[in-house]
Formats: structure tokens, C-alpha cells, sequence
């Protein structure tokens, strides 16, 4: 038997010296993780069981008043921005009433926020009248608004109607300025009608001019606000501007205009009215095939139940001079589709 192999009491002690590191290390190891994990749950427990940390939290709006000669200086330069509307008309009733009706209060001009001047019409008309007033004077006035801003109640040339998009064309050739003379109803007394409907148009209406003979002249080529200046400017127009000859050539101001009646309506439809009137004898004639003739009825009832209509409709309401049973016929078929009316001057 061989002693060699057998190991060394110095081998053995080492290998005991090893195995109680290693259990040393173990045993310290798993103290800490138990160590750690009884920290950890003391912490989670005692932050559900100890009481929330105040806070402190204001619920009532606190503003600081502003110096006083700022506030005032600030409350000018702002008052300063807001436009002022201005009211010339008084209210006025189209039939007699059992009471007259008072002006229209004064409204103070001196406040914070800009004024709607249609609103401020709706309200007082609405209080004083319960549903609108129409102007009387010669017959032909404008109404109160109501609350979807049309407008109602005037009237035109002995034609009634509504609406807050106005547009009024005049045929001045030489038989309707002669079978409107023939008619007792001068030059004159057609521009005192218009300047009256549109002394009396609200603020938030529109209102367009347009004369014509084969050529055209337009007061303006888009539908403008009836504020005073405007209305001003169109009485300026009609007074200055319009036509008594019976004839116009084409110039800066007057647009060459083949199509007659057609080439109008074709401008009144970018223009967007939802009310026409037009005067004129229904005897149109165009220059479309170079040669002077009239103008079929057929276009002029395709370009008015179709372009002129719009997206919203548009009525149209014709006075005429003197007109033929035909043409008549014809003018009251197609101003029946839009739900106008026709009138006929002898």
C-alpha cells in the first residue's frame, strides 16, 4: 500500500478554511437582502399609514387693482379702437298706429366693447314695435330688422318686397324714358323713389345701381353697405350720372355690352342680390350675331332661373311701361318663377 496519495492535514485544514469563507459570504449576503427587504417594506408601509403634506391652494380670484392713471389711459386707448355707429333714421310705422311711436332711445357711445349697430336696430324696433316697422313718407321705406337680419316691408315703385341684398336696373333707352313720360312718371320722380328706398335701407342691408340701354353703367360692380357714406355716394351718382338721352357709348365708365339684358343679368349675378327690381318697357333688343334684334325670351328665362338664382335664390320684381300683351305674357311667366312681381305703367 502507497501512503502518497492520501492527503496532508495541511490540505485538509485549508479545504475547512475555504468552505467557511464561502458559508461566511453567503450567510452575510442573504442577511443584507433580508436586511434590505425588511427596510424597503417599513418604508412602503409608513408612507400609506403617515398623513399627507399640506398644501396650500387659493380658490378666490386675488387681482391687484391697477394705478388709476394707467387704468384710464388703457380704458381711452381702447375705447379709442372700437368704430361708433352712427343712426340718422327714425323709427316709423307703415300704417297709423293708436299711439305714436316715441325716436329711437339715444344709445351711449361711451362703453368698453364695440356695438353692433343691427343689433342695436333688432332690439329697439323689436321692443317698440313687437315684430317691425316699414317707412311710410310717399309709401316706399324700409323696415326694422329682424332677427335673421332680412330685411322687411319695402317698398319699391308700388312693388313690395324683402330682402337684405338690393339691386335696382334701370332700361334708359328712348321708348322707356318716352312711355314713362307718356305715363306721368318723370325722370325725376324715379330717381326721388330710388333715393328714397335707399335713405331708408338699414345698416345691414346691400344695395347695387346698374343703368343700361345696349351698353351698361353700374354704380358699382358689387352690392355695398348701406352706411351714410355710401348712400351719399350713390345719391351723388344718380344725380350726376344718369341718363337721359337714351343712349350710351361705351367709355371708361359705361361697359360695351352686346348681350342687352342678358349681359346685366350676367353682371347682377356676380353681384349676388336676392332681391331685383327692374324697370324697363320688355322690349329688349342685343347686338349678339353683329345685327340689332331682340333679344329671345328663351335666354333671358335661362340666365334668370339659372345663374341669377344663385345659390340662395333670387326675386325678381319688374315694373313696366307700356308693355305689348306678348312681352308682357312672357315677363310675367318668367318673374313668376323667382315669386317676383310684375307691374305694368300705362
Amino acid at each position: 500500500m502507497s501512503f502518497s496519495a492520501m492527503p496532508s492535514s495541511v490540505e485538509i485544514v485549508r479545504g475547512q478554511n475555504r468552505r467557511r469563507i464561502i458559508l461566511t459570504v453567503v450567510l452575510v449576503s442573504v442577511g443584507i437582502h433580508v436586511i434590505a427587504g425588511i427596510v424597503a417594506g417599513i418604508v412602503i408601509v409608513a408612507r400609506y399609514l403617515a398623513e399627507p403634506p399640506a398644501e396650500f391652494k387659493v380658490t378666490k380670484d386675488i387681482r391687484l387693482p391697477a394705478e388709476e392713471r394707467q387704468h384710464k389711459m388703457n380704458m381711452a386707448a381702447f375705447d379709442g379702437m372700437a368704430p361708433k355707429p352712427s343712426f340718422t333714421d327714425k323709427l316709423q310705422s307703415l300704417r297709423p298706429a293708436a299711439l305714436a311711436l316715441p325716436d329711437l332711445p339715444k344709445i351711449p357711445m361711451g362703453q368698453l366693447l364695440p356695438l353692433d349697430p343691427a343689433e342695436i336696430l333688432t332690439d329697439q324696433v323689436v321692443a317698440l314695435t313687437g315684430s317691425g316697422g316699414a317707412g311710410s313718407g310717399i309709401g316706399f321705406g324700409a323696415g326694422g330688422a329682424g332677427g335673421s337680419g332680412i330685411v322687411t316691408g319695402f317698398n319699391f315703385m308700388g312693388i313690395e318686397s324683402k330682402g337684405n341684398r338690393i339691386l335696382l336696373i334701370f332700361d334708359v333707352s328712348t321708348s322707356v324714358l318716352n312711355k314713362a313720360r307718356k305715363s306721368d312718371v318723370s325722370l325725376a320722380k324715379i330717381k326721388e323713389e330710388t333715393i328714397n328706398l335707399l335713405r331708408q335701407l338699414p345698416i345691414n342691408a346691400r344695395f347695387g345701381l346698374i343703368q343700361f340701354t345696349q351698353n351698361f353703367k353700374a354704380f358699382r360692380e358689387e352690392l355695398l353697405a348701406a352706411t351714410d357714406a355710401n348712400r351719399a355716394a350713390a345719391k351723388d351718382w344718380i344725380e350726376e350720372e344718369w341718363v337721359e338721352t337714351g343712349s350710351m357709348q361705351a367709355s371708361a365708365k359705361v361697359k360695351r355690352n352686346p348681350r342687352g339684358v342678358v349681359g346685366v343679368f350676367e353682371l347682377a349675378a356676380q353681384m349676388l342680390p336676392d332681391v331685383i327690381f327692374l324697370i324697363s318697357d320688355a322690349s329688349f333688343q342685343w347686338k349678339e350675331g353683329g345685327s340689332l334684334g331682340d333679344v329671345p325670351w328663351e335666354q333671358i328665362a335661362k340666365i334668370v332661373k339659372g345663374p341669377l338664382q344663385g345659390t340662395e335664390g333670387c326675386t325678381l320684381n319688374f315694373i313696366g311701361f307700356e308693355m305689348k300683351p306678348e312681352d308682357r305674357r312672357k315677363m310675367e311667366s318668367i318673374v313668376r318663377s323667382t315669386h317676383g312681381k310684375v307691374r305694368n305703367i300705362e
